[in-house]
């Protein structure tokens, strides 16, 4: 009877600290509402600027969201690599994993700048409000991330959680904004 207590006691899992983790989910929290009620109380201006080249700013946010979305991918994988669920000798892949991140980010800039200044947050039409709630959360969970990044002490499953939702924000803006510009407007630069 005394071996079956202790071996029950010893399979009882431990605490983990989430203190480390309050500040970069504070701080995401804070940009995703202030982004949301920027977005909101900011009479847009309807005026687009963006990259040349483009034929217009939709065209601009559809390539350059696909754009981010594919270095999306590449941080997905490149993760599942250097967490050992795919297995690959690959010593260069943390390098991949940072550049593309940063180019992902870099991409959905612009973007972010065009959707916040000219059009506001929108709640009118259901593709459209979700759209908006997305984009704010992306900025938020990809702030927690980045702010999570360089702690200590964190739980295990911090990073691919918080990373997970950053990738999961990412596929809803493209799948809210880019897959319905090449669906309904057709594909053009």
């Amino acid at each position: 009877m005394a071996d079956t207590q202790v071996s029950q006691v010893s399979q009882v899992p431990r605490r983990q600290n989430l203190a480390p983790l309050l500040v970069p989910l504070a701080v995401g929290g804070l940009i995703a509402v202030g982004l949301g009620v920027y977005g909101r109380v900011h009479l847009p201006t309807g005026y687009a600027i963006g990259p040349a080249g483009f034929s217009g700013p939709l065209a601009m946010k559809a390539w350059l969201t696909t754009g981010a979305f594919v270095l999306g991918v590449v941080q997905l994988l490149s993760a599942l690599v250097m967490w050992g669920r795919i297995k690959l000798e690959a010593p260069w892949i943390g390098t991949l994993h940072r550049w593309s991140g940063r180019a992902a980010f870099l991409l959905t800039v612009p973007v972010a700048f065009h959707c916040l200044y000219a059009l506001g947050a929108q709640f009118d039409a259901p593709r459209v409000m979700i759209h908006s709630l997305l984009g704010c959360f992306f900025y938020g969970v990809f702030t927690a991330k980045m702010l999570a990044l360089p702690r200590r002490g964190l739980p295990g499953w911090t990073l691919p959680v918080l990373g997970g939702l950053t990738f999961t924000a990412l596929t809803g803006l493209w799948l809210t904004s880019s897959l319905w510009f090449f669906t309904t407007i057709g594909i053009t630069l």
